[in-house]
């Protein structure tokens, strides 16, 4: 990157600061929040029924932000299982007209080609799932990438960044609608349990959190976690 020329009458605390680039900035993962809707808690067992993720990126003082969405309706995939209590909580109608669903392999490629532009534009080497509890988000991916036996899968297979643990430490809050307004960010109680709903907000406050964390150590090289 070409930084642009500082004025002669410029002080040099006037000068941009330079900062990490996505690529060393968490050991060439670029960090994605995923959310995801569905019809029970086992991933193996209970339908995928919607997914969300938002690619994080920088703005120009090196501070992260939610980057450009993207997110599909789900049809529950053959031989697995709806909890009615689940949809109860989602308030999800899998029969709803306008639902526009898609089969569970079509709704992958559409996330995961999205993930796989932001990490070459970045010029990191793989997705990182960020989520609140994330390894249920995780898990519930890795069961449809098993189901469909997808080969193309941006996301490191276990390792993730957790909103829980991070909003525990930063905010003493776990549950995610509480992180968020003690994070000073607004919360529509609403609008909750929507995939996209959920992704936005807690990609805000991870960004909230990380951005307000003290550099401590310089970037690390590019090892695998």
């Amino acid at each position: 990157m070409i930084e642009a020329a500082v004025p002669a009458d410029a002080s040099v605390s006037d000068a941009p600061l330079p900062h990490t680039p996505m690529s060393r900035r968490f050991r060439g993962f670029l960090p994605v929040v995923v959310d995801v809707e569905t019809g029970g808690f086992e991933a193996r067992r209970h339908a995928l029924l919607e997914i969300a993720a938002i690619p994080l990126d920088l703005d120009e003082d090196g501070r992260l932000v939610p980057g450009a969405s993207v997110h599909a309706h789900v049809e529950p995939a053959e031989g697995t299982q709806i909890d009615p209590q689940s949809l109860e909580v989602t308030g999800i109608d899998i029969h709803h007209p306008f639902r526009f669903a898609k089969p569970e392999r079509d709704a992958l490629d559409h996330i995961f080609n999205h993930v796989r532009v932001a990490v070459r534009r970045h010029n990191c080497q793989r997705a990182i799932l960020v989520g609140h509890n994330a390894h249920f988000d995780l898990g519930f991916v890795n069961a449809a990438v098993a189901r469909t036996q997808h080969k193309r899968n941006p996301f490191h297979p276990f390792s993730v960044f957790d909103t829980v643990t991070l909003a525990g430490v930063a905010f003493g809050q776990t549950v995610l609608a509480r992180a968020v307004q003690a994070a000073g960010l607004d919360w529509d109680q609403s609008q909750a349990h929507s995939a996209l709903y959920d992704t936005t907000l807690t990609a805000q406050l991870f960004c909230r959190i990380a951005n307000a964390w003290p550099p401590m150590a310089a970037p690390a090289g590019d090892a695998t976690p």
